[in-house]
Formats: structure tokens, C-alpha cells, sequence
């Protein structure tokens, strides 16, 4: 699963967010995502994808910064092993 689809998949179940709305430009916050709710994405995300999210890191503001980042520590892994 591409983390965009991923990030996609959860904001549908959790929030009722439809897939046109999904988009890279789209501010998370404008789609619902508080911090809890980005916690949560977050650990969706690292349970679905075996990657590990430092807790330093920069938070996401977009949907775009959140694939981006995912998709990062997705090759990332991917070429660790």
C-alpha cells in the first residue's frame, strides 16, 4: 500500500474524509487531523508500513509533507535491508 493511499484509508474510516479531498496540497487540519488524531495516523501508519517515526521529527502539516515523510522512511528501510 502507497502511504498516500494509506494516509487516504485512514482519514476515510476515522473521519469520513472522501479520496478527492485527499490530496497533497491538502492541509491536514482542514481534513479534521488534530494532534491526536495525527498520533494515531502515525502509529497506522508505522504498524502498515514497518517503519519506525522519531518523535523529533518535524510535524506534517499537509497530506503531501505526511507522504513524503512516510515515503522516506519507507526506502529508507527499504534499502537497510
Amino acid at each position: 500500500m502507497q502511504s498516500i493511499e494509506l494516509i487516504a484509508k485512514f482519514l476515510k474510516d476515522r473521519l469520513g474524509a472522501e479520496r478527492e479531498q485527499v490530496v497533497e496540497s491538502a492541509a491536514l487540519v482542514d481534513l479534521g487531523v488534530d494532534s491526536l488524531m495525527l498520533a494515531e495516523l502515525m502509529f497506522e501508519a508505522e504498524d502498515n508500513l514497518g517503519i519506525s517515526i522519531d518523535a523529533d521529527m518535524d510535524i506534517p502539516k499537509t497530506v503531501g509533507e505526511m507522504a513524503t515523510l512516510l515515503d522516506g522512511l519507507l526506502a529508507a528501510k527499504v534499502s537497510a535491508e
